[in-house]
């Protein structure tokens, strides 16, 4: 009997994959916290991992256009958005917020390291039960 990974670990791989995504578009977010004129964009995780399961099955990363999502980074264009500034304009029209993207990071960072954690366990249960422990 052959293990099928993708039911076996869940929906921990995706969750994986967009806290990385995640981070990605959080750090961009900080690295340009001084260009004038840019605009912090944000992941809506919930609707992303939403998206990723009413796909094809498990997988963020499909080659087939019919399969989950045609396009390189395996995220929709609803699931990237422009954040809604939280601070007056300060003349230059960035409105990226350093203090929240940083605290936004830091969570992300915990929230993927817990997802990294689950993931451990579900291999170590798999490797319990290919040992017949």
């Amino acid at each position: 009997m052959a293990i099928n990974f993708d039911k076996a670990l869940g929906i921990q791989e995706q969750t994986l994959e967009l806290r990385a995504k995640r981070a990605e578009i959080i750090a961009n977010n900080l690295a340009n916290a001084d260009t004038p004129g840019f605009k912090a964009k944000s992941l809506d995780f919930d609707k992303a991992l939403s998206n990723a399961l009413s796909g094809n099955g498990f997988n963020l990363r499909t080659t087939h256009e019919k399969h989950y999502r045609n396009n390189s980074d395996g995220l929709s264009s609803g699931d990237v958005k422009y954040q809604i500034p939280t601070q007056p304009d300060t003349g230059d029209g960035n409105t990226v917020d350093a203090q929240k993207e940083m605290a936004a990071y830091g969570r992300n960072a915990l929230e993927y390291q817990t997802t990294l954690q689950f993931l451990s366990n579900k291999f170590k249960g798999i490797r319990k039960a290919l040992k017949g422990e």
